[in-house]
């Protein structure tokens, strides 16, 4: 299975060679990293593994504690194959050539992107925030792991962030700027591995397909949650 190791560790010459060959004697096979951020002498590292489905992830942990200076931030199944920014440009073009399914595909996509389990695109009112009668988000579109009803978290006032909620689900949020309409991604937290929050660079990027597919889409969006016309007698 794939697995999605995030590890903070010291900037400097040979510590990225040691977590990488710890993650190899533990049996990971390492097929991508990426760099979350670079500051203050310290970096924030994506790794993409093949993680043998009988191994124990503990002995994995081990091995990275063991490291001077390393912390290990989380350790989740990633859906799909890894991906890079590289691939937001297809995911658009995509969207672009079918704009009448086009929230649909960004939201199937978006999941795996982001090694995220599920995805939900839904139209919030504007006192959603103040309402007790249970209603909410209209759901525009949910990506097939998405639960039933979707379990959303307080995203007003809308803009771009990441947030926990107390079950331990970490959200990254992103408003396409018109009829309500947010974009809400989720990693849940499982009984046997830890996820990581949602790191800047991500909602950033999520932020980013975000406001170009609303661009792209246009006033296709104002329709989304709308309640469908009944043709005449």
């Amino acid at each position: 299975m794939l697995l999605r190791v995030r590890v903070t560790l010291p900037d400097r010459p040979g510590t990225l060679g040691q977590v990488a060959r710890t993650l190899g004697v533990s049996g990971a096979d390492i097929v991508q990293v990426v760099v979350l951020e670079r500051l203050g002498g310290r970096a924030v590292d994506d790794f993409t593994v093949v993680w043998p489905g009988a191994a124990r992830v503990e002995r994995l942990l081990a091995g990275l504690a063991a490291i001077p200076g390393v912390r290990v931030d989380g350790v989740w199944r990633a859906i799909g194959a890894p991906t890079t920014t590289g691939q937001d440009a297809e995911l658009l073009a995509q969207v672009a050539a079918n704009p009448a399914d086009g929230l649909a595909t960004l939201v199937d996509a978006v999941p795996g992107l982001l090694a995220a389990d599920w995805a939900v695109a839904a139209v919030v009112p504007v006192d959603w925030a103040s309402r007790t009668d249970g209603g909410g988000a209209t759901v525009g579109h949910a990506s097939w792991r998405a639960p039933v009803p979707p379990r959303l978290p307080e995203v007003t006032p809308l803009r771009g962030r990441s947030m926990t909620t107390p079950d331990g689900t970490h959200h990254a949020i992103a408003p396409f700027g018109r009829a309500g309409l947010v974009l809400v991604v989720a990693r849940e937290r499982s009984e046997t591995l830890t996820a990581a929050a949602f790191h800047g660079t991500e909602v950033d990027r999520l932020t980013q397909l975000v406001r170009a597919c609303a661009v792209i889409l246009g006033d296709r969006l104002d329709l989304v949650g709308a309640p469908p016309v009944v043709a005449g007698p």
